[in-house]
């Protein structure tokens, strides 16, 4: 039986359209993974689909009942949604994870119990009495999961929810994500990029691109299909203008002032990549024959068992692969300052 279904959803913000004839339908007790690059309109899709955004035009059903403005409020009281960007109260954990339970007018000890279920379930048993603007990054995003959890609504919808987090948060929350759609049978839309928690945990994955769903189906076929296969090998895919330089190189101009040396002997507009394997990442400058240095900050980690993916901003975000046990030895954590460093030869045409 089907949650929900959208036909034809378009969403525009003024000029800007955001979502462009989407179609979709999500089952009961899926996970449904939605993939694509940033800006591609996944935060949008899921502010709609749970009732937050109102589409520009298209048809939204929820049970098999159309949502308009008087059925919304169904949507919204049997749907939660956590967004990447933590929001919390000033207040105790305990209190912030009971709030939405006591709008609903939940008795005190049943209350009491959800909220001890979800802090085990997110593995912050014992926090209660802490104030949760106290946490870590990685512990309030799990709060903020426990408070999703304690409400027990029929769909759960999570934007980016291991984004910055620490390793051990991420496999935490991915962890209670599983739990949930396992043991509760949750139907679950789940935002994100990393494509590694999509092909784990999505039963059905569909790839969003500029606001229209370039393919949809069971994850183990659309991870072995071309289209999601070019897209996931395109990271640090940038596009510039180069200019020949007199030493036999050229540099190629990003936005926001960033330049790129690279052996490439092709005049005008291009699109470059470069893999995360080639760069080389220290937290101190490197003397190297690499023509390309630039410092940074880790924005976000991703553990994918012996390596670890790292997003590192130096004026654009770039993907860093390295290993699990450089990591470690290294002691990096979100918002370290770092260098990246790749050679000329190691920028290629896409």
């Amino acid at each position: 039986m089907e949650m929900m279904e959208l036909r034809n959803v378009t969403k525009k913000y003024g000029e800007r359209t955001a979502l462009k004839n989407i179609s979709l339908r999500v089952a009961k007790g899926e996970i449904l993974s939605i993939i694509g690059p940033n800006g591609s309109g996944k935060t949008t899709l899921l502010r709609t689909m749970a009732g937050i955004e109102t589409q520009t035009s298209g048809i939204l059903f929820f049970e098999g009942h159309k949502i308009d403005a008087g059925t919304v409020v169904k949507v919204r009281r049997k749907s939660t949604m956590v967004f990447q960007k933590t929001v919390l109260f000033n207040t105790t954990v305990y209190r912030n994870i009971a709030y939405g339970l006591k709008l609903r007018a939940t008795p005190s000890q049943e209350i009491e119990e959800r909220v001890k279920e979800a802090l085990s379930i997110v593995r912050l048993q014992g926090y209660e009495g802490r104030m949760a603007k106290s946490l870590s990054g990685g512990e309030q995003q799990r709060v903020a999961l426990a408070r999703a959890l304690a409400l027990d609504t029929a769909i759960l919808f999570l934007d980016e929810p291991t984004a910055n987090l620490d390793p051990t948060s991420a496999s935490i929350v991915e962890e209670a994500i599983s739990w949930i759609s396992r043991e509760r049978k949750t139907t679950i839309v789940i935002a994100t990029h990393n494509m590694f928690q999509a092909e784990n945990l999505g039963e059905r994955t569909a790839l969003l691109i500029e606001g229209k769903i370039q393919q949809i189906g069971r994850t183990k076929e659309i991870f072995r299909s071309p289209t999601i296969a070019n897209f996931t090998r395109n990271e640090n895919v940038f596009s510039g203008v180069v200019t020949i330089l007199k030493e036999g190189t050229s540099h190629v101009n990003l936005e926001k002032g960033l330049k790129i040396e690279t052996t490439i002997q092709q005049e005008g507009r291009i699109t470059l990549s470069i893999r995360p394997e080639d760069i080389i990442l220290s937290k101190k400058r490197v003397v190297s024959s690499a023509r390309n240095v630039f410092k940074g900050k880790i924005i976000g980690i991703t553990d994918l068992g012996s390596l670890i993916k790292l997003r590192v901003d130096v004026g654009r975000e770039f993907v860093v692969q390295i290993t699990k046990r450089s990591f470690t030895e290294m002691r990096l954590s979100l918002g370290t300052q770092v260098f990246i460093a790749f050679k000329a030869s190691s920028v290629y045409i896409v």
